[in-house]
């Protein structure tokens, strides 16, 4: 944990006040995995992580405080996914290869954030800004570079001029966003994981350099 972390009255954390905070963060993770988190109490939150409600309420002002402190924690983590597109090569294999190593890493941070997403998407569905602002945070550095790869790939002429880099781009990422959300239900459909990954990133391939790849 980086920088000052400051309790709900504004005095800063020392070191064993900031490891609780974790502690009672990451245990509240745990039960958003089985529990829709309206229903997770303080009283359970603090049980679970062996201190009491007194000692919740110095650092967030609810339960939902906590779940957006754990959601703005992911969007953080969730900029490493733009390293997966920037200054990435289209051409040949190497094209597949960034195809394939996206998709990866989206299904790989939506496995590992699941239930904190889940919330995260009914927050924005609802309509709630600070929810949708998270979402937008994870997903809008991904457009952006996206976006810049097909108008680079267009400016050397190898993507059609008619193409708009913008729509293209968030049209992507809304499907792997979409998709990776979805991984335990696309087996319902008779899908499996190792048929997943290779078509998702045909598509992604395609929606960037309007080829097929080079494998």
């Amino acid at each position: 944990m980086t920088g000052q972390v400051r309790t709900v009255d504004g005095r800063v954390a020392g070191r064993r006040g900031q490891a609780t905070r974790q502690k009672l963060l990451d245990c509240l993770s745990e039960m958003l995995s089985s529990s829709p988190y309206r229903d997770v109490k303080v009283i359970d939150v603090a049980r679970r992580a062996g201190t009491s409600p007194a000692t919740f309420y110095q650092y967030f002002p609810d339960v939902e405080g906590a779940v957006l402190e754990i959601a703005e924690q992911t969007a953080a983590e969730g900029a490493a996914l733009t390293a997966l597109v920037q200054n990435r090569s289209w051409a040949g294999r190497a094209g597949w290869q960034a195809a394939q190593e996206l998709v990866d890493g989206f299904l790989e941070f939506w496995r590992k954030n699941d239930a904190i997403l889940r919330v995260v998407d009914l927050g924005a569905a609802e309509g709630d800004k600070r929810f949708n602002k998270i979402r937008s945070k994870i997903l809008n550095s991904v457009t952006g570079s996206l976006a810049d790869s097909v108008a680079e790939l267009q400016s050397k002429g190898r993507v059609d001029k008619d193409v708009h880099p913008a729509a293209i781009a968030a049209s992507l990422v809304a499907m792997l966003s979409a998709v990776a959300s979805h991984q335990k239900g696309t087996t319902a459909w008779g899908v499996k994981q190792a048929d997943l990954k290779p078509n998702l990133a045909l598509l992604v391939h395609l929606g960037i350099t309007g080829k097929k790849p080079t494998k």
